[in-house]
């Protein structure tokens, strides 16, 4: 057994890896979330809340911003997770009228982080008025307008939806074109494609060609599944919609391409696939634990996740309803991925035929 390095690797890695991707993602806690303050008091008030929730461990404000129109293009950018806007005359009409109001404003498509912020900003406003304003001395009320922005009705399903069919494709169109070379070799078929007129290039297209369009296919049944048993409403451009998926696949599909190049057999080449993607696809995209939470150097390896990219596109183009302005930067990643992957896979195919 401990000739077997494979076996050590299961044995003592394995359970290293999960202890510390779990123990570090899985947290009901929400830490750095990035949040901006329209401040249109700007009084004693103000300032001091201000000053308490940037002294919070579970906030990064972004920047102060004067009107909601600022606030709009930072949420469709995806800049922040939440906004907080005082109104003109906060301070004076906490002193004279004793009641206040100040709004927050989550990101609804994730209903949940969304909900979590709330209740930290929420408490850090009560705390604050119970500290100033003790309740046995002066009735004085903060009274904290919340929305859930893009999920006025706080639909969870938004936010599983969108990750749900990321790791649907991640997974299964990486495992259908990882066992199509492999197998080849398996069979013994590999001296016909060898002694075949085609060049390496057009063999590697056409195992993918097919794939390509069942995964269509099936991305089409889950789309009308989300939108007819779900009730989940298309808000974006279904055609850029459909565009960045057919981008997405064609990356996994390259990605399968290059398991299936680099593995000796198809039990390999699907236990990669199936085991050593379905973990950080979960992990890494977002949909399931929050990036922010995470430490910089996992932070940093979610950007070679496919699927992460993608998890941002569909949200923006499907829940919120943008165009391709706001999602060209996260296309132009997956463009680049899938040319390293395919160059790569192309690589190891023409060594494999020599």
């Amino acid at each position: 057994m401990f000739r077997d390095r494979r076996t050590l690797l299961v044995m003592f890695g394995l359970p290293v890896v999960q202890i510390l991707l779990f123990g570090y993602a899985m947290t009901s806690e929400m830490k750095n979330a990035r949040i901006i303050i329209a401040d249109n008091a700007r009084d004693v008030q103000t300032g001091q809340i201000i000053n308490k929730i940037k002294a919070s461990p579970y906030f990064t404000v972004e920047a102060s911003v004067v009107n909601y129109k600022d606030v709009e293009k930072a949420f469709k950018k995806g800049d922040v997770k939440c906004a907080i806007l005082f109104p003109s005359g906060f301070g004076n009409d906490l002193l004279h009228h004793g009641v206040a109001q100040v709004q927050i404003i989550a990101d609804g498509s994730d209903p949940n982080t969304a909900k979590t912020i709330i209740n930290y900003l929420s408490s850090i406003i009560t705390d604050y008025q119970q500290q100033s304003f003790p309740a046995a001395t002066l009735p004085y009320k903060i009274i904290p307008e919340t929305r859930m922005l893009y999920n006025e009705e706080g639909n969870g399903s938004l936010n599983f939806i969108p990750g749900v069919m990321a790791l649907i494709l991640m997974l299964v169109c990486t495992a259908l074109t990882s066992v199509s070379i492999v197998k080849e070799k398996e069979l013994g078929t590999m001296e016909v494609l060898l002694v075949s007129p085609f060049k390496p290039v057009m063999v590697l297209i056409s195992k993918a060609v097919p794939y390509l369009v069942l995964s269509f296919i099936n991305f089409t049944l889950i789309v009308l599944l989300s939108v007819f048993a779900l009730h989940v409403e298309i808000k974006g451009s279904v055609f850029l919609l459909f565009a960045e998926t057919t981008l997405f696949i064609i990356t996994c599909l390259s990605f399968g391409l290059l398991i299936s190049n680099t593995t000796g057999s198809q039990q390999t080449a699907l236990l990669i696939c199936m085991m050593g993607l379905m973990m950080p696809t979960m992990v890494f995209t977002g949909f399931m634990f929050p990036l922010e939470n995470m430490p910089l150097p996992f932070r940093v390896i979610s950007n070679i996740i496919p699927s992460r990219w993608y998890y941002i596109i569909i949200k923006a183009v499907m829940l919120k309803g943008l165009g391709f302005a706001y999602v060209w930067k996260e296309t132009l990643v997956l463009v680049g991925m899938t040319a390293v992957l395919l160059t790569i896979a192309l690589k190891k195919f023409k060594t494999r035929l020599q």
